[in-house]
Formats: structure tokens, sequence, C-alpha cells
């Protein structure tokens, strides 16, 4: 029998704010247990939740972004279970008016491009959580577990997919341009391993052609797009050989061990109506006008979808270029910079410079590009340079080394006029001074000619070679090619 996969994706963006969604305690990874809860995150009687307004201008630019409809009038709810680390005994959540309705986001699966239509995004709490570590003793000295409380209240855009995705590859493009798209915007630095940005993933399978739907089940809490591509790949087969063998699948949440690489069943899954979800008393509606919205929309990036169609239709870059340069926001930010220092004439040699050296120096550092040592005010000399002809392609990327190394390093930055000056880097272009050098490969290399006489186009590149060596990599290439094929000719 013929399976379609169905995959829909919960994921849980932690919102860029200085404090939690209800109380004033700091958000700050890496405190001490229980050192950034306060009397409201405690559920201490009488502690009321006060709204935090900059999650709120988060949830709308998200909205914006994504194309979704931003509701007037939002409700909190209080969603009931019971969890150790959860005080209140309640999640505050928002269940029947979402503050974000609809959207899409565009994925790119190999050379297709699809839509993954979202159902809503939702502003919440997050809970505590359980510390289960080797060595922690209770009071009598027992082996126990203890509670932190530091993300309780952290505040959380929980952002659901429709079943729209037929397989991991899928879910995990789309996972990916979700996360681009949160942090390109500043509301979610991005963090999966502080647990800044995790899905859940609903998985089920049913036969190719039925319409209904088959039983989904919930993998929980996925915080790298390695494990959210594994689990759903473990989670797919596990659900096909079930049915093959007559089981039947049981709706139910389950978690991913990444250690045996498969998913454990965790707990039965509830429904809606078993959280027994109503609005919190203690809040108020959430009021959204356009004022607001306009407000929010001013203070917008541009996307990057926007500048991929402006920078290809005016400066000509590709779609692939366009597409690697608008991967990271800070990226995006250096190649506007370099166009505003350089001629716009010189966009695509800006584009293949921040891609290739600036982007590989990066790499092997392990520095974020909003940290770079060089800025865009470095490296527009290297392509002007390159593009007046005082130096060629080969030494620009030598002389962004000794740039790269004097940075990293604490050194001064020296211009790039003054390397060229100091290690005498300046291209040959003299007609009578390439022509000299070039005479005197041919007559040491009488072999290569008679090869490129004789049609083998590789022994040109062999002289081409010979000639940029003796040069020291200073003879303008384009000069040497020309006057070596009126030299054979």
């Amino acid at each position: 029998m013929q399976w379609e996969i169905v995959i829909g994706l919960e994921t849980h963006a932690q919102l860029q704010t200085q404090s939690k969604i209800f109380s004033g305690a700091s958000t700050r990874f890496g405190a001490g247990p229980n050192t950034q809860a306060c009397a409201v995150d405690l559920a201490l009687p009488g502690a009321l939740p006060v709204l935090n307004r900059q999650a709120v201008e988060h949830a709308i630019r998200f909205g914006l972004a994504v194309g979704a409809k931003i509701s007037p009038a939002s409700i909190f709810a209080r969603k009931n279970y019971f969890y150790p680390d959860l005080p209140k005994g309640y999640q505050i959540s928002q269940m029947e008016l979402p503050v974000v309705v609809g959207g899409q986001v565009e994925i790119l699966v190999g050379d297709e491009i699809k839509v993954v239509e979202l159902t809503r995004a939702h502003m919440e709490e997050d809970a505590g959580k359980s510390v289960h570590e080797e060595g922690f003793l209770g009071p009598h000295g027992e082996a126990s577990s203890g509670i932190d409380l530091n993300r309780a209240g952290t505040p959380l855009l929980e952002i659901v997919t429709e079943p729209v995705m037929r397989s991991a590859a899928e879910a995990v493009a789309y996972a990916k341009a979700l996360h681009r798209l949160v942090v390109w915007l500043g509301v979610c630095d991005g963090n999966m391993q502080e647990g800044s940005f995790r899905c859940d993933a609903n998985v089920s399978v049913r036969p190719l052609g039925q319409k209904e739907f088959g039983t989904r089940c919930e993998i929980k809490n996925l915080n790298s797009f390695r494990f959210l591509e594994e689990a759903i790949q473990y989670e797919v087969r596990r659900q096909i050989e079930l049915i093959e063998d007559g089981g039947k699948v049981i709706q139910e949440t389950r978690l991913y061990d990444p250690d045996r690489q498969e998913t454990r069943s965790m707990r039965s899954k509830e429904d809606a109506n078993d959280y027994r979800y109503f609005p919190d008393p203690d809040l108020l509606p959430v009021v959204i006008d356009d004022a607001w919205i306009g407000e929010v929309r001013s203070k917008m990036p541009a996307l990057p979808t926007q500048l991929r169609e402006q920078w290809q239709s005016e400066f000509g870059l590709s779609a692939y270029d366009a597409e690697l340069l608008t991967q990271d926001r800070d990226i995006a930010t250096i190649f506007e910079g370099l166009l505003a220092i350089v001629d716009k004439s010189l966009a695509k040699a800006a584009a293949n410079l921040i891609a290739g050296e600036f982007a590989s120096a990066l790499n092997r550092a392990g520095i974020a590009p909003a940290n770079a040592p060089l800025k865009a005010k470095h490296l527009a000399p290297l392509l002007t340079r390159v593009s007046d002809g005082t130096i060629s392609n080969k030494i620009a990327k030598d002389i962004f080394a000794i740039l790269w190394e004097e940075a990293i390093t604490g050194e001064e930055i020296s211009t790039v006029d003054q390397v060229i000056d100091a290690r005498g880097l300046k291209q040959i272009s003299d007609s009578g001074e390439l022509e000299a050098m070039i005479d005197k490969v041919l007559a040491a290399n009488q072999k290569s000619v008679e090869e490129f006489r004789s049609g083998k186009e590789k022994a040109f590149n062999a002289l081409v070679g010979q000639i940029m060596k003796a040069s020291q990599g200073k003879a303008n290439p384009g000069q040497v090619n020309d006057l070596l094929r009126k030299k054979l000719g």
C-alpha cells in the first residue's frame, strides 16, 4: 500500500523582551535556579498579571510579515492542567480569539516553491522546568528532582500551521524559513540550544488518495532541525508498520530520544475540552486598533522577499545571490552598507565578496555577522581598487586576509591603499612590461607553445599560469590573456 504523510507544526518562538509577559521579572538566560521568578510567576496570593506591551507588538509584527489578519480584540484564557512546574495550576494562553489569524510562509523544497498556510499565532506564557540532574538530593539525602521557575512567565508566540506538509524535508524547510523570519524581524533571538525556538510536530499517515486524516501523534519539544527531521521520519515508519501489522495508531503525545533515534510514548493526547479553557478574569481583552498596527508597521524592516525582488530588478543579481544575501539580516545590512559607498554597478562584485571570502572568514572564526570585525567601510575600497584595475581579484583576496587578521587580533586595521603600497601589490598593467614578461615565459616554455598551436587549449592556461607566477600574481589577468593570444596568433 502507498501512504501519504500529513504533517502540521506548532512552533514556540520566545518573544525577545527584557521582562516576562505578565510580570517585570527578567527573561535573561542562564541565571541560577529560581532567581528570576517574582510573586506573579510564583502565583503568590494577590499577585495580578499585567500584559507586556512589547510582546503584543512583536506578535503584531509577525502577523504583518506573514500577511495574516490582526485581531482587533483578542482574549487571554486559562488552560487548566496540573504539572509540578506550573505554579498556578493553569497556563495563561489564547484559545478562541488569538492575536494573529491566518497567514502564510513560503518555503523552497528542491527547486519548488511551496506555500505553508498558517492557522493562527497566539501569545502565551511558558512554564518552568523540572530538573532531574544526577546527584540532586532531597532534604534527607534521597535522590530527588527540583523545579526551576525562571522560565515561568516567559513570553511565547505559538505559531500553528495547517496540516499541509507531506514530508520531513518540507517540515524542516518550513521550520528553517520560519526561524529565519522571526530572527530577521527581531521578535525572537532564535537560539534553539536555549529553548528560544522549538517545534512540536503533529504526524499522521493515510492511504494515498484517502481524504480523511489518519490518527495523529504529537512529538514534543524538538529543538534542532536535525532532530525534527529524524523524529518525523521515525514516527512515519512506526505508524505505517503498526497499521500494516494490523495495529491501530493511538492519539498521544510522544518524546524524541536522539540517542536512540526513536520516539517514545509520553501521555495520551488531550483535546481542547480536557483543558477547560475559559477567559482569564484577571486580564482585559487586548484591543489592537489601526493606529497601533500602523505604528508597528512603520518600524518593521524590509522583508527578505522584498529585498530579493528589489536587488534582482535594480542590480541584476541572480535569484541565487539574492537568496544567499537574505539568509541573515545582518548580512543583508552589510551588503546594503557596501552599496551605499561604492558604485551600484559593483553590486555583483559586492555580493561575491560577502558570500565568498567574508562568509568563509566568519564561519572559520565562528563569528556571527553582527559581530564581524570588518565593516562595509573596510571592504568597499577592495571593490573599488579591483574595479579601477589597481589590483586583481586574487590580490584582493590576499588583502582581505591581511585586513581580517589585523581585525581579529585587535590591531589597528590598515586601509586597502596602505596594504597595497606597503607590500607592493599594485597590479601590473603596463603593456611594455607585460610583453617583456610574456616573451621570457614563451622562450622558456616552447613545448607549451607548440601544444597550444596544435590545438591544446590547456597549454594556453598553463602559459598564463607561468606568467602570473613570474609576476607574483600582480599581472593584469585580462591584459595577459589578450597579449598572449596576440603573441601566439
